[in-house]
């Protein structure tokens, strides 16, 4: 095999490469769908949107989870879904708006009994999924944090440290249910 011969076996193309327009555009639609969903259930949490319980119900599904302080968790589950969903939208400090889906979504599965839907937790370790291959793969070209350098070089880095600072945060509010 000369130097020039391609590694792969003949007639074999790759058809989408790292960085092309394809693989932005499947990223974005990824983005945008999981951001929606979870901004939106934020919103329910916050401000009772879109037929949800607002505060004062979702502070007494918390308390009865056995979470302290059930209004302030609603709060902070509300701020993440909303405040990381819109991130993911707009691909803006994408690894961090990731890190707010995981993390919700890891206390979410942890009140959950079961695999499949309705009371399992299947949804939500298919949202968590999402998050993370947001976290690893970053936003694509088609995001705001294209106007951070940082994010662009280190993707990988920050990544794994996204995912780290969930788990480890949701462990943490997880250690505080009775």
């Amino acid at each position: 095999m000369s130097a020039t011969a391609s590694p792969l076996p003949p007639g074999y193309a790759v058809t989408a490469a790292p960085g092309d327009i394809a693989t932005d555009l499947g990223l974005l639609v990824l983005r945008v769908v999981i951001g929606v969903i979870m901004a939106a259930h934020g919103t329910q949490k916050l401000f009772g949107w879109f037929h949800g319980n607002g505060l004062t119900a979702t502070g007494r599904y918390f308390t009865a989870q056995g979470y302290p302080a059930g209004k302030t968790m609603a709060v902070i589950a509300g701020l993440s879904e909303a405040l990381g969903g819109l991130g993911l939208i707009l691909g803006l400090l994408t690894p961090l708006a990731a890190a707010a889906v995981i993390g919700v979504m890891i206390n979410a599965i942890a009140t959950k009994h079961g695999f499949f839907a309705p009371k399992g937790y299947e949804y939500e370790l298919a949202l968590t999924a999402a998050a993370v291959a947001l976290a690893l793969a970053g936003p694509g070209r088609l995001a705001l944090d294209q106007a951070l350098p940082v994010l662009r070089v280190r993707r990988l880095i920050y990544g794994l440290a996204a995912i780290v600072l969930a788990a480890v945060v949701a462990a943490v509010v997880l250690a505080t249910r009775n």
